[in-house]
């Protein structure tokens, strides 16, 4: 049996998939790898194989592109954020358990990583976190601003002890430790010569959990 190389096999996939489904695989693979300012729409078309007349007829600019991209991986990480987090359950005193809370936030965007296709997207949203400012807001606000904004609710009926601006400072800090866990750097199994592994998205979003927990347990 003859088999096929890696560029072949990804032309034969891309094949098979619409003009807008490839700009917008090659715009997700490019941008994973330079981040959304290194690249042009011109690039896109050309590894998408298409022509610039298509790329500028389905979405007009880059930013279009973008837009497209974040409604096509991260529109269901977001609903499925906050499905989660309408299901928790609370006590007597109407408070979710501060874990369970952490881990609907977590888990849909860690899980991610569990594909291609999820791995890419998720280098994607790491790296806007240091793209243009305009960028970043516009797209990342529109995607996720309302199931982050869920979770700081569930957050304070779990914490209601916490000053606000002190659970604020504490999820912005979740924030960090969740896109830079997202961005699989390598860092820590460097530093362990490798007997660590951050790729197991379970084994990260349980570290996590419990990192973050005590975190936001810890005195004002």
């Amino acid at each position: 049996m003859t088999k096929r190389s890696p560029s072949s096999t990804h032309a034969a996939v891309r094949a098979t998939l619409s003009t807008p489904e490839r700009i917008l695989l090659a715009a997700e693979q490019l941008f994973s790898e330079r981040g959304v300012d290194g690249v042009s729409l011109r690039e896109i078309t050309s590894t998408s194989g298409v022509n610039s007349a298509a790329a500028h007829y389905h979405f007009g600019s880059k930013l279009a592109v973008l837009e497209q991209l974040f409604e096509l991986r991260a529109k269901p990480i977001a609903q499925q954020r906050m499905a989660l987090l309408s299901a928790l359950r609370t006590n007597r005193q109407g408070r979710p358990a501060l874990e369970d809370v952490l881990r609907a936030f977590l888990q849909p965007a860690l899980q991610a990583l569990s594909t291609p296709e999820g791995i890419a997207f998720t280098r994607l949203r790491a790296r806007l976190s240091f793209e243009n400012e305009e960028v970043r807001r516009h797209v990342l606000d529109k995607t996720f601003n309302e199931s982050s904004r869920l979770t700081l609710e569930a957050l304070r009926k779990a914490l209601p002890q916490l000053p606000a601006d002190e659970l604020n400072w504490r999820f912005h800090f979740l924030l960090g430790s969740m896109v830079y866990t997202m961005a699989l750097p390598g860092r820590i199994e460097s530093l362990t010569d490798e007997k660590l592994d951050t790729r197991n998205w379970q084994v990260a979003l349980d570290q996590l959990v419990a990192y973050a927990a005590a975190g936001f347990r810890a005195a004002p």
